[in-house]
């Protein structure tokens, strides 16, 4: 029983979570102006956690004769034998219903929709169409794990028409395409062995080192644009970031110039990173933003 349920664990890719919810509070933060309702914030990192569980499941199911080819990927459950593919895709449909329930029940409707959109499109734009097919599958595909935090702002205010949500939405999307293709560097001849033809495989380490520098100027742009646009976001928001894409930047940089891809893996790591205190400053910002109003509110 604990050896089922570490695989089914390990189906869900728990770590992808982690990041993907840490955006999703983001965007609770900023709708919030503040700190969140304790119930709301509850619903969104259980349904969101689950909506992603089941995606991340049901893309395991689809890709494990891909994963049998690859050295990173040959361990997982469904490759191993320890879960049965029938098993994976009802788990997988299963947490995604449930999640649905949850943000339906416990937040609003648009919010348990964009989860399941988000699975929908992971699971059939990017897995089914994309992933075998472009080297522009992660530029593309990269939208699925861009939803969460307009599924925290959806949560708070109850639609997504407005200009903070998406620029959220932006600002994962550019960081997807550098982020992906610094770890697609490490793990070439796995793809190469698979068939997918992600961007290094087809256009060469050469051409990919400098898309990930050419990405993260368009970051910074977007950075740029969305501290100056979104009026809740403050000067903790627009410094941290403009620093932490700099840094970023000149990373890619380095590796550009250089002969091997000795910096990918700091990149990559460095990405994740950067992703979690971008979200991070967002809610320190709402921190502030909900101590001025209280110090305001008491003080004569």
């Amino acid at each position: 029983m604990t050896t089922l349920f570490s695989d089914l664990i390990a189906l869900t890719k728990p770590k992808i979570i982690v990041l993907l919810l840490v955006t999703a509070v983001g965007g609770l933060f900023l709708a919030s102006e503040g700190i969140p309702d304790l119930w709301i914030t509850l619903a969104v990192l259980t349904g969101g956690a689950l909506g992603a569980g089941g995606a991340n499941t049901i893309n395991q199911y689809l890709e494990r004769d891909i994963d049998d080819k690859m050295s990173r990927t040959d361990g997982r459950p469904l490759v191993s034998g320890s879960i049965g593919p029938l098993t994976a895709l009802i788990f997988g449909i299963v947490l995604n219903l449930v999640a649905f329930a949850i943000l339906w029940q416990f937040a609003n409707f648009i919010s348990a929709i964009l989860t399941l959109a988000a699975t929908l499109f992971y699971v059939f734009v990017y897995t089914m169409l994309l992933k075998r097919t472009t080297s522009q599958n992660i530029v593309i595909g990269g939208a699925a794990g861009s939803i969460p935090p307009m599924v925290g702002w959806a949560a708070v205010t109850g639609n997504i028409l407005d200009p903070a949500p998406i620029m959220l939405f932006v600002n994962i999307f550019v960081w997807t395409p550098p982020h992906f293709w610094a770890l697609s560097l490490i793990l070439k001849d796995d793809y190469a062995r698979a068939g997918v033809p992600m961007l290094p495989v087809v256009k060469g380490v050469e051409n990919t080192k400098k898309q990930i520098f050419v990405y993260t100027w368009i970051l910074m742009a977007v950075v740029i644009i969305t501290a100056l646009t979104v009026d809740r976001l403050g000067i903790i928001y627009g410094l941290t970031n403009v620093i932490f894409v700099l840094i970023f930047s000149w990373m890619s940089w380095k590796l550009m110039r250089e002969s091997n891809i000795r910096l990918a893996l700091p990149i990559y790591l460095f990405s994740l990173l950067y992703l979690a205190v971008s979200f991070g400053s967002i809610m320190i910002d709402g921190m502030i933003a909900w101590m001025d109003f209280g110090l305001t509110n008491v003080l004569p």
